[in-house]
């Protein structure tokens, strides 16, 4: 007897369709050095949870209707307390999840985080634990969970063979401005709002000259040697995570501190979204502390 009430699919495999005539390509216009793309950030997106926040990163040469590259959402569950059978902690507990939608890249992804998604969480945890005041909640626990719904990848190209991981430093900086406007929207108290920024020695074209740039996008360019995501705290200047990834033509320290100083500028920029956005989820006709 037929099961009337589920859906099924297709018994076979099937193809996309195919359409005679391309869509036309729009002209690819190149971004500055010191270019960064436009983020779009709004908190209190989940009422269920105790702070969230929901992140787009523009995409400049976008072909397609959509013209964001980058999506995440972040839900904050906490502080509460923990159960009577955990041991005291004279600090809050954080907990931290990344992952990421089956749908969010080309090559579709297991309902089981992955060491990839497991590394994003540890490096995300460092990055925040700098930045919480973590002794005004002793034996308490925090949840932060990030999902990420479309990631930095072209999805409009008809293959895609130079993934080797890059879009992830993206990822991760993403993931630390998001978390950051969400642990803030839930009122946890901290030093200082934390900001995610990427920078990366790339080359445009085959025989082109390395240069340094500012959040990078991966198919905008022929090679990455190497990326550098920092985790900044911008009113204290400190920096709370740094991750490197990738082997420079020449052992030049001055490259790795140029890559570590445009990354600064990057956070610096995200940190300005986040100040906006939570500046416009204050009620009308309370003040607004400043910042510097």
């Amino acid at each position: 007897m037929a099961d009337r009430r589920r859906i099924n699919g297709p018994v076979g495999p099937t193809t996309p369709p195919v359409y005679d005539r391309p869509l036309p390509r729009k002209a690819v216009q190149q971004r500055g050095d010191d270019a960064v793309r436009k983020i779009f950030l709004k908190t209190g997106v989940t009422p269920s949870a105790s702070g969230s926040a929901y992140l787009e990163l523009e995409k400049p040469n976008a072909t397609g209707p959509s013209n964001t590259s980058l999506k995440l959402t972040c839900t904050v569950h906490g502080p509460r307390a923990l159960p009577r059978s955990a041991p005291f902690s004279p600090h809050i507990i954080l907990t931290t999840h990344v992952k990421y939608a089956p749908f969010a890249t080309k090559q579709r992804r297991g309902y089981l985080r992955d060491s990839s998604e497991r590394d994003l969480g540890v490096h995300l945890e460092t990055a925040l634990r700098g930045a919480i005041i973590a002794d005004r909640w002793p034996k308490s626990g925090v949840d932060i969970v990030v999902t990420v719904i479309e990631g930095d990848q072209p999805r409009d190209a008809l293959e895609y063979m130079r993934d080797e991981g890059w879009d992830a430093m993206n990822v991760l900086a993403g993931c630390i401005t998001v978390a950051s406007a969400a642990i803030a929207d839930a009122g946890i108290d901290c030093v200082d709002t934390v900001a995610g920024g990427v920078a990366a020695l790339v080359a445009r074209e085959e025989k082109s000259e390395p240069v340094v740039v500012l959040d990078p996008a991966v198919a905008d360019y022929h090679r990455i040697y190497a990326a550098c995501c920092v985790a900044y705290l911008p009113t204290r200047d400190e920096v709370t995570n740094i991750w490197f990834k990738g082997q420079l033509p020449g052992a030049d320290a001055e490259i790795y501190n140029k890559l570590v100083e445009q990354s600064l500028v990057a956070c610096h920029n995200a940190n300005r979204v986040i100040v906006m956005a939570l500046k416009e989820a204050v009620p009308q006709g309370q003040d607004v502390p400043s910042t510097t």
